[in-house]
């Protein structure tokens, strides 16, 4: 009897201590991003990490490479790691639903970053995808539309201005979003417009130098370049002085190069982004919910992105 006493004894010890260990184990959060060779996906990455460091989390950020299986294949990972929840910056936002789905029905809670889930021609970037914890993100239209008004400050008044739009890489959200926008603050200013030219530029300045090379042969004459990112404004801005254009060019983003550029007078204008800080509020939002501090049901979490010109420069401090 006192055998089987002490045996009992010693199994409830032991799960007790097994659940004590569990309880004080930290908490690991995984990042799945897009790509950590884009600046911008980098900086997200930063503030995720250095969030959870002053959290105490462990964290686990695994690169997709621009691939698309290779983001399937991480989540996958991560999945079956069981992460205490994970930060999905996205490379397919309608493949990614999938992901999402796997991961929260593993009991995992996701936050999305810098990119939505979902198919962007049928779901409004605030309306989020319902299985996910959060969607932290710009508001792309507005960005697009802080761009619109700052075009409509550069073009020449009282006659046809003619646009050339430089796009970033198929399959993501934003580019949709970034031109919507840029056509609505157009429109709010009562410009008269004619977009002659759309080419990708892949969100990269090499891939955008040879896209606008080819726009200002067919059509030397372009007033503007829109530029769905500033490292893609920081290439046209090549292909326009090698041609000897007068063309204005607008990014969005706010990166350091973007910034240098403006303030040298290669750019025109930008559109304030803080990848840092999304990483920071990606972070807080998924801890909240793990915790219970918190909870988010399919919650749209966003900050103030201005247009910059090199009137008010100061006002954008570069994390990217």
């Amino acid at each position: 009897m006192n055998v089987a006493r002490a045996t009992l004894l010693a199994v409830v010890l032991s799960g007790a201590l097994a659940a004590r260990a569990e309880a004080a184990a930290p908490l690991r959060f995984g990042l799945s991003s897009a790509g950590l060779s884009y600046p911008f996906a980098a900086a997200i990455a930063r503030g995720f990490e250095q969030a959870a460091a002053r959290a105490g989390v462990q964290t686990v950020v695994l690169d997709a490479q621009n691939r698309v299986q290779k983001q399937a294949n991480d989540l996958q990972d991560l999945i079956a790691e069981r992460v205490n929840g994970i930060v999905l910056m996205p490379l397919d936002s309608v493949i990614a639903e999938s992901w999402v789905n796997r991961a929260t029905r593993a009991g995992i809670p996701v936050v999305a970053v810098g990119s939505q889930v979902g198919n962007p021609a049928h779901r409004p970037l605030r309306s989020v995808y319902p299985p996910l914890t959060a969607l932290v993100t710009q508001d792309e239209t507005a960005a697009g539309r802080e761009a619109g008004k700052l075009a409509a400050q550069l073009l020449p008044p009282g006659r046809l201005a003619r646009i050339a739009i430089i796009q970033g890489a198929p399959g993501f959200p934003e580019v949709l979003q970034r031109e919507r926008g840029f056509k609505q603050g157009l429109q709010a200013a009562h410009v008269r417009y004619r977009i002659v030219a759309t080419q990708p530029g892949d969100w990269r300045t090499e891939a955008a130098d040879v896209a606008c090379q080819n726009i200002l042969e067919a059509h030397p004459r372009v007033d503007l370049f829109f530029n769905e990112a500033d490292d893609m404004a920081v290439g046209c801005a090549r292909a326009v002085r090698s041609a000897g254009s007068h063309a204005k060019l607008i990014g969005i983003g706010g990166s350091r190069l973007a910034m240098l550029s403006l303030q040298a007078g290669r750019i025109d204008g930008t559109v304030c982004y803080k990848p840092l800080e999304l990483g920071a509020l990606a972070f807080q939002a998924l801890y909240g919910e793990v915790t219970g501090k918190k909870p988010l049901h399919a919650a749209f979490i966003t900050y103030h992105t201005p247009g910059i010109t090199r009137a008010n420069a100061r006002a954008c401090r570069g994390q990217w």
